[in-house]
């Protein structure tokens, strides 16, 4: 069982990485937990019982793992503060802040061994799903995102199959009460609508346009700069609050973005040239929600993630 067995194990990270990030929501935690999940694995390589139970006894491991991570380190979403700026009338979300949330890329998930769904990996599903106690957000993952049965994830939790089923029945309606209304239809690929909004959205910002912004933009638009709790709201204050930025006296400089994806949505990566430079530098990094042609939410990181996208440390 020995022979081979750190080759059979590695096969399964990336799948193990989208778990554990699931599970935490922060793509550095995720890989750390799975570093865990290969030494926990290790140790007890002896329990085992044969070849065909190795993906499971893995999730089993990584799942428990991250319990132990959450139950060290305690965290809830926190109702956000007041927006910085807001429209009139606009309804705030009801999801509450989730500081620890971090960007997944695309060319990663790629290269999982599992089909990775859109719908659950999105940023809107994993906000909603990190407002779930620990342990029904693992009944939830392995029933409803990994198909497994009531049995398999009372084995994998050391829980009765009944309190699976109640901890998934706590936890279903708790998710559809913070998850925005969806689509029916859903394609890990980018559809051309998506890539003509992020094809604006670009424009916009490269010709610091602000009122070619405010078109790519619906009226109750609202971006969130995890882990900073500032928000905006409302696409009028968006559009006011980043204008300084791209044209007037107090102008940041020349913007370049690269399109890309993260969490199977369509996401831009922006550089900057400040005045007297030559070249581009990082500066952030926008998720962008699109429903019907227009933008709904923009999740802004900063230029930290970009190595992790494999995008050019400048241009």
């Amino acid at each position: 069982m020995v022979t081979g067995f750190g080759e059979r194990v590695e096969e399964h990270r990336r799948e193990l990485h989208v778990h554990c990030y699931r599970m935490l929501g922060s793509f550095d935690e995720a890989e750390d937990l799975v570093q865990e999940t290969f030494l926990r694995a290790w140790r007890g390589r002896d329990s085992l019982r044969g070849e065909s139970e190795l993906r499971a006894w893995l999730y089993r491991i990584a799942t428990n793992a991250c319990l132990d991570h959450l139950r060290a380190h305690p965290r809830r979403p926190q109702p956000r503060a007041v927006p910085v700026v807001a429209d009139a009338g606009v309804e705030p979300p009801a999801a509450k802040a989730v500081p620890w949330l971090q960007p997944y890329p695309d060319e990663l998930l790629d290269s999982a061994d599992v089909v990775i769904e859109r719908e659950t990996i999105e940023l809107a599903f994993l906000v909603a799903i990190q407002h779930l106690p620990p342990r029904q957000r693992a009944v939830l993952i392995l029933r409803d995102v990994l198909g497994w049965s009531a049995q398999e994830t009372a084995e994998s939790l050391e829980l009765t199959v009944a309190a699976v089923k109640s901890a998934l029945q706590r936890a279903r309606p708790t998710v559809k009460e913070v998850l925005p209304a969806r689509r029916l239809e859903w394609s890990a690929e980018p559809t051309a609508e998506e890539r003509s909004v992020l094809r604006r959205y670009i424009e916009a910002v490269e010709h610091a346009d602000p009122t070619l912004l405010g078109k790519v933009l619906r009226d109750d638009v609202w971006q969130s700069m995890p882990p900073q709790p500032i928000w905006l709201l409302g696409r009028e204050s968006f559009v006011a609050a980043w204008t300084p930025a791209m044209v007037g006296p107090e102008a940041w400089g020349d913007w370049r973005l690269l399109a890309t994806r993260a969490n199977r949505q369509p996401a831009a990566a922006a550089y900057l040239r400040r005045s007297g430079e030559s070249g581009f530098t990082p500066s952030w990094l926008a998720v962008l929600s699109v429903e019907d042609g227009l933008i709904t939410q923009i999740t802004t990181y900063g230029d930290e993630y970009l190595r992790a996208f494999g995008l050019p440390a400048s241009l």
